[in-house]
């Protein structure tokens, strides 16, 4: 091999990116503010490529993905993709403790691997509580051709995202918040962007648009529904149709049927749905608030259309009722336990999802995490884990260790709540590279909570009313909990999770209430190999932006640099190394 070979084979090998072998797609986003009317009330959402929610992202097991990033919003943005694990590059998860924020008018490149994962998913804008004003998207990631999937292959997937809703902007939600307001009833409930149909003229009024999925009868359907809403778990059925459970976040589940699903913050599901009716008429998609007054909260109820080409008339009458438990919560829980992983489904890799005994591993270390209401600290309503109000770093977390910035968080995160008064830090967890986590996520309020973790999917092992003792292990489920990366607490109850911590980088743990979530009830786990080799850790992106005690490291940008430019250069890198390496070969 002659030396300009061997240059170019050096080059490649330190590059930042996977082999030609596996595959590149490419994704434009140019992420503003259009005006909508979703509840036939005009506003402000944010839209991406003019579209709301925004388009699909969808990629196959191993893909490579790059997505450049345009900012037309006023302010700072960053997108985080919910539940995909970014393994190795905690740099490419997009939220404040992670990234620094996309400054308005720049553009910028997010790259990763969507390793060893399969799934449905959602991408959201992490920043600023821009979620409530949309920015959304379906993030589907496909199993490779040559693994099996445990269900015959459906004729077509149809991605659905529901969501609580207020015809107030986020800038005004925000301001609500930080003036020590509660956000009150949502305005309704959105599914895919769009407003209820007239089932109700008291309560829907007219010249709403409203969301209708057109299908062909005798065939069956994949639908990967995702809650991306603020903070209304949401009751998801189809009148007179079967939901039957395929998979959750990533992992297949066995297989059963359900005439209707609680779907909690920040959730995805995958149900098979066979169009066996007669389609004497359409047919009602709802989405109706749950663990809530639901007599008051009749308003805050999505209604699509199920279209068959074969339909012989419009929807009428009465919407097909939701669980008639409103209050008794025993219910909704019950449900939720009987959700389980299929152990002998092969996942993204051809081993079965059950080959990792999870039940069999010893915990390393325990975090018993307690959310309370709203309480003030130094005059400012707040929420806390664990007695701590979470302050959101400067510089993010990473990059302050890769520079060796200190003073910027504590590893002092408290294994057990605090008993003094709350206080607000930037307190992290010290998490220890392969050990064996578990969490307990104890609630104490009197909402509805669900909780996500980022880089991971957990177990979800256990949930029960009242609170938690060592006691409550004896009811774990050690087999067939479900792997997934978001759980739901209900209301003076717990929820426990074991998590393997393979996987180096700083790692959001938080609530998926978004109102919760922006006054201070989250923290990250740092997870760090102490072996620094970047064989287990890529380190910080070419592109990385710099911000807070690192701000003179960045460079401008020019404002009227092409976002398409950026992607395009990265395409034609792609076809160069390509061709590169095939003259190594």
């Amino acid at each position: 091999m002659d030396a300009f070979k061997i240059l170019l084979l050096m080059f490649f090998v330190n590059s930042r990116f996977c082999s030609p072998a596996d595959p590149y797609s490419f994704y434009n986003f140019e992420v503003s503010y259009i005006t909508a009317s979703p509840l036939g009330v005009p506003q402000q959402v944010i839209a991406i490529n003019g579209k709301f929610p925004g388009p699909t992202i969808n990629v196959t097991t191993n893909e490579n993905l790059v997505v450049n990033v345009r900012n037309k919003l006023d302010e700072g943005l960053l997108l985080h993709w919910s539940g995909i694990q970014q393994r190795r590059v905690s740099w490419q998860d997009g939220l404040a403790g992670t990234n620094c924020p996309i400054p308005p008018k720049w553009n910028w490149t997010y790259e990763f691997q969507v390793k060893d994962q399969i799934g449905s998913f959602f991408y959201f804008p992490s920043l600023h509580f821009q979620r409530a004003s949309g920015g959304f998207g379906s993030f589907i990631v496909n199993p490779r051709s040559v693994i099996p999937v445990p269900f015959s292959t459906p004729d077509s997937d149809i991605t659905i995202a529901i969501g609580d809703w207020y015809t107030r902007n986020h800038t005004a939600l925000r301001k609500a918040l930080d003036d020590g307001k509660d956000l009150g009833m949502p305005d309704g409930v959105l599914i895919n962007g769009k407003g209820p149909y007239q089932y109700n003229k008291t309560l829907v009024p007219d010249g709403i648009d409203f969301e209708t999925i057109t299908v062909h009868p005798g065939r069956t359907y994949r639908l990967r529904v995702s809650n991306v809403g603020i903070s209304t778990s949401l009751n998801f059925r189809i009148q007179g149709h079967n939901l039957v459970l395929a998979e959750s976040e990533g992992s297949y589940t066995v297989q059963q049927n359900y005439t209707s699903l609680d779907i909690h913050v920040g959730q995805s599901y995958s149900f098979l749905v066979t169009m066996d009716q007669n389609a004497s008429s359409d047919y009602y998609i709802v989405a109706s608030a749950r663990i809530v007054n639901e007599t008051i909260w009749r308003r805050v109820t999505g209604v699509g259309i199920l279209h068959y080409t074969n339909s012989k008339g419009k929807a009428t009458g009465h919407l097909p009722p939701g669980p008639q438990d409103e209050f008794d919560k025993t219910f909704s829980m019950n449900q939720a336990r009987s959700i389980r992983w299929n152990v002998s489904a092969s996942g993204a890799r051809p081993n079965p999802q059950g080959s990792f005994k999870y039940g069999s591993i010893n915990v390393t270390e325990v975090y018993v995490l307690r959310n309370m209401p709203p309480v003030k600290i130094n005059g400012r309503r707040r929420t806390t884990l664990s007695g701590i109000s979470f302050v959101n770093p400067s510089t993010p977390i990473r990059l302050a260790d890769k520079h060796k910035v200190k003073g910027v968080y504590k590893l002092d995160f408290p294994k057990r709540p605090l008993t003094g008064p709350p206080r607000r830090e930037t307190s992290i967890i010290n998490g220890t590279y392969r050990g064996f986590m578990e969490v307990i996520l104890q609630n104490n309020d009197t909402k509805m909570q669900s909780y996500h973790m980022s880089g991971y999917a957990f177990f979800a092992v256990g949930m029960d009313y009242g609170e938690w003792t060592e006691n409550s292990r004896g009811t774990y489920n050690k087999w067939d909990g479900i792997a997934r990366s978001t759980i739901q607490v209900y209301p003076g109850a717990w929820s426990a999770i074991l998590i393997s911590l393979d996987n180096p980088g700083a790692w959001n743990l938080r609530t998926e209430n978004l109102d919760s979530w922006y006054l201070g009830q989250e923290t990250y786990v740092r997870v760090v190999n102490p072996d620094e080799n970047n064989k287990t850790e890529f380190g910080a992106p070419a592109n990385v932006l710099y911000c807070g005690a690192l701000s003179k490291l960045q460079k401008p940008q020019k404002i009227s640099s092409s976002a398409t430019r950026s992607i395009e250069f990265t395409k034609v890198s792609m076809v160069v190394m390509a061709l590169v390496m095939m003259l190594l070969l």
